[in-house]
């Protein structure tokens, strides 16, 4: 399907994509797990996000790299170790619901996800779950949840986003000083984060308590990618380091992870929401590049 302001496609697995080409930027969205795969601002010499060259495109199965949705839980499930980790809704069909031109010349789409056996058996409550996206000079995402059931109910949500960068050890990342951190490569255990960023290997912290918006400072590439966020309390720094990223099989050639780094707006750990019934929760971010 094709229209003025966006192409529909479908790859040789039957994935189904939705891509745009404004005078602002370019993009590309799967609708399997309503993932932003690309998005390069026109504005800009280098991509944003990064993408493996060893991605999987299959059904059933998250794509590595751009912003896979963390949803109705962040990391593994509380409970059963069998459930896909970071939720379902990164890899299951969701539906375009509408598609507009904004005055500004950006695109907004609309998606909603699309209830299967698989999800029903993972989340019994009665929920709708719409996902914003508008793409332009800066990239927009809006995952609103609400409650269609009687109960309360606990969710954990987040953008699991692949930040393309120069090289890891270039980079530093500002706007969590002095916040609360867990470490996973330090035993779970708690600190408070009192300088800029930087990195010499493997690195996994989730922040807690912060709305701060943050920064990833890149000299090489003469840029500062902005985080911005509203309603989200936590957010993730990740990058595997050179023996998690052989092992994990789909982070691209050798040292392409060094090209990345996750900057994840999130509610997870003590920040999990609690959605009230007939009610609804969003989390948004948005993303810009600026001069260094």
């Amino acid at each position: 399907m094709t229209n003025e302001i966006m192409n529909v496609t479908k790859d040789k697995s039957g994935l189904e994509y939705i891509e745009i080409d404004n005078d602002l930027a370019e993009a590309k969205i799967a609708l399997q797990g309503g993932h932003v795969v690309w998005w390069r601002p026109k504005s800009t010499a280098h991509d944003v996000l990064w993408l493996s060259t060893n991605a999987r495109y299959e059904k059933g199965r998250s794509i590595r790299g751009g912003v896979p949705i963390c949803w109705p839980w962040f990391g593994q499930h509380p409970t059963d170790g069998s459930f896909c980790n970071h939720g379902f809704a990164r890899v299951i069909p969701w539906k375009l619901e509408d598609c507009v031109k904004l005055k500004n010349g950006a695109v907004k789409i609309i998606l909603k996800m699309l209830p299967t056996e698989a999800a029903t058996k993972q989340l019994t409550y009665d929920y709708d779950l719409e996902l914003t996206i508008i793409v332009g000079h800066t990239l927009y995402l809006n995952l609103k949840t609400t409650n269609l059931s009687n109960n309360p109910f606990t969710i954990g949500e987040g953008y699991h986003t692949y930040f393309y960068i120069s090289d890891i050890e270039n980079i530093r990342i500002t706007g969590l000083e002095n916040a609360v951190y867990t470490d996973k490569f330090d035993n779970f255990n708690r600190n408070i984060e009192k300088n800029a960023i930087t990195f010499k290997g493997a690195f996994d912290r989730v922040y807690s308590n912060t709305s701060n918006d943050c920064y990833i400072e890149d000299e090489k590439f003469n840029r500062v990618i902005t985080i911005k966020k509203s309603n989200s309390n936590s957010t993730v720094i990740w990058t595997p380091g050179k023996d998690n990223a052989i092992e994990m099989g789909d982070m691209g050639e050798k040292d392409e992870w060094r090209r990345m780094v996750c900057v994840e707006t999130a509610n997870t750990l003590e920040n999990s929401i609690v959605v009230y019934p007939q009610l609804s929760h969003s989390i948004a971010t948005e993303y810009s590049v600026h001069d260094y």
